[in-house]
């Protein structure tokens, strides 16, 4: 994995190579294994810093618009996700379940609570060693509290089976009940419920329907046993006690007594496609304001995130001195957020370093060579990271922007 990184990022390229390099990855992952891949993917690092990055009733609009002209019979979905609305993963499934013969997830990187819901109502799930799913136990707001219904809902147990016991409860724990309405109760249970029956449905119906002989006893597989297998999968993974926290990442090797998983390991040549569209999705996050990728063929769509303290103008033509010739540029006023110096920035369309240095144009020399600029006002030192308008720029004209 790190060579793979190393090897991209030793090529210095922006945005839009790193994106003309995801489209010919994914058709290299289409000739090789005679499926068609669709990426959705999103950015946990942004999730940080305050942008909801999560899986929503949005998204499913967004892709039920991208795929619901095409004409192919069967999708493989890449899928990278925190998670989010169990109800935006049903929605999901069924477009995918009702458009596609055969629906397939690839999972290189983190597929968590309701991308893991969305993952098991595929006919087959492809994974790699890096790839992991998590729990399904619902996450609701209590209070000003976000918790696991699973939790919640077996503190109140316990509660109630101490005051049948003992005939009272601790005063503590008596002002905490006190404070819980039916109605909360209800949304708990019914949440918690929700996703348990989601995969029971999708499992029974989608991941086991080839299942036909157990592997260690050769028996043939009913109806009922599908069933039941279903319903111990989506119990263990909705059983908050059994895996300990919400974020827990389950892999291959978690999951493979429960759940049939291909790994995508196992196929070196595969391996790598899928190893490098796990890169350039981390790099183009890493360099840009993207926060969501959707990719299918040739249609490319990017949510993005707004950038602030950042006057970018439009591209204008830089008189040459021989006035025969001209370069487009853009002067960039950035302010540094830490001591509130401003700071000229001139970038040059459609051109490399070494024609800008070679025709000796003017820069800011106050940029290192991963488009960082050292803030030098007095005492100041501030790193202001430029990839992300240099991104925004090259989104907005289509066109390569270079600093120095």
């Amino acid at each position: 994995m790190a060579s793979i990184l190393n090897e991209y990022i030793s090529k210095r390229w922006g945005v839009l190579e790193l994106k003309a390099e995801l489209k010919v990855l994914i058709e290299k992952y289409n000739g090789l294994t005679n499926r068609n891949l669709f990426v959705y993917a999103a950015d946990f690092n942004k999730a940080r810093r305050g942008i909801d990055v999560s899986l929503m009733q949005d998204d499913f609009y967004t892709i039920q618009d991208i795929l619901r002209e095409s004409d192919k019979k069967q999708i493989d979905v890449y899928l990278e996700t925190p998670g989010g609305s169990g109800e935006a993963a049903e929605e999901i499934a069924k477009f995918l379940r009702k458009k596609f013969e055969e629906v397939n997830f690839v999972i290189a990187g983190e597929a968590k609570s309701a991308g893991t819901i969305l993952a098991l109502s595929g006919d087959n799930i492809y994974m790699c060693e890096t790839g992991s799913l998590g729990p399904i136990d619902a996450q609701i707001k209590i209070g000003r509290s976000i918790v696991s219904a699973h939790d919640y809902k077996e503190w109140v147990d316990q509660k109630r089976s101490e005051a049948t016991i003992n005939g009272r409860l601790n005063p503590f724990d008596a002002i905490m009940v006190a404070q819980i309405s039916p109605g909360e109760i209800y949304g708990v249970i019914n949440s918690l419920e929700f996703a348990k029956d989601l995969v029971k449905e999708w499992l029974e119906k989608y991941k086991f329907k080839n299942w036909t002989i157990t592997r260690t006893t050769q028996q043939a597989v009913t109806p009922e046993m599908r069933r039941q297998r279903a319903e111990d999968v989506a119990n263990k993974l909705c059983d908050h006690m059994n895996w300990r926290t919400h974020g827990r990442s389950l892999k291959i090797d978690d999951l493979k007594d429960v759940l049939i998983i291909e790994n995508i390991d196992e196929n070196p040549l595969l391996a790598d496609i899928v190893y490098r569209i796990k890169t350039i999705i981390r790099l183009i996050f890493d360099f840009s304001t993207d926060y969501k990728l959707y990719f299918w063929e040739d249609f490319q769509l990017t949510r993005t995130a707004t950038v602030a303290n950042a006057n970018m103008p439009a591209p204008a033509p830089f008189p040459m001195p021989n006035k025969q010739n001209t370069i487009d540029y853009t002067v960039l006023n950035i302010t540094c957020p830490k001591c509130g110096k401003k700071h000229e920035i001139p970038g040059y369309v459609d051109i490399d370093s070494n024609k800008i240095k070679q025709l000796q144009l003017p820069v800011n020399n106050k940029i290192q060579d991963n488009d960082v600029l050292i803030c030098d006002g007095l005492g100041c030192n501030f790193e202001i990271d430029l990839k992300p308008i240099k991104n925004q720029i090259e989104t907005q004209s289509k066109r390569k922007i270079t600093f120095k």
